[in-house]
């Protein structure tokens, strides 16, 4: 059975470390793919996806260098055939301001990345049970 791909941009190398340990503990059942901003992440979608095959999920950071978040949130949104994976905005950012607008960009669910391992893990536990569960992902439809 072919693994769930979630799609990640993240720039921090321990953010990354933590993500990836959080999924192998929980049962490594999906595919996890890093990218380091935002340009690398919407060059991995136009080389390796197609209509047939698209992420599950993107985990978005906010800030990374040469695309932030918020900029490919929008680009992602705008493109007829990204704009179907739900974006997940998992960022350090608290501020109420930043978390409407992502939301209003096309964000489907914004995290507060948690400080603790543990909490991390909860997060995982989260995202398997409602993002590739419970929820009818559009991209697996297509």
């Amino acid at each position: 059975m072919k693994k769930a791909l979630i799609l990640v941009a993240e720039d921090d190398f321990d953010d990354r470390f933590i993500l990836e340990n959080a999924f192998q503990e929980a049962g490594d059942t999906e595919e996890l793919v890093f990218v380091e901003n935002g340009l690398d992440l919407m060059q991995y979608l136009q080389s390796k996806c197609n209509d047939r095959y698209l992420p599950e999920i993107i985990l978005l950071d906010l800030n990374m260098p040469k695309k932030n978040g918020k900029e490919t949130l929008c680009e992602l949104k705008a493109h007829p055939l990204y704009r179907r994976i739900p974006v997940i905005v998992y960022t350090t950012t608290r501020n109420e301001v930043e978390i409407k607008t992502c939301y209003q960009l096309g964000a489907n669910t914004y995290i507060v990345k948690p400080s603790t391992f543990d909490a991390v893990k909860n997060v995982v536990a989260n995202i398997r049970s409602y993002w590739l569960s419970t929820a009818s992902s559009v991209a697996s439809l297509v």
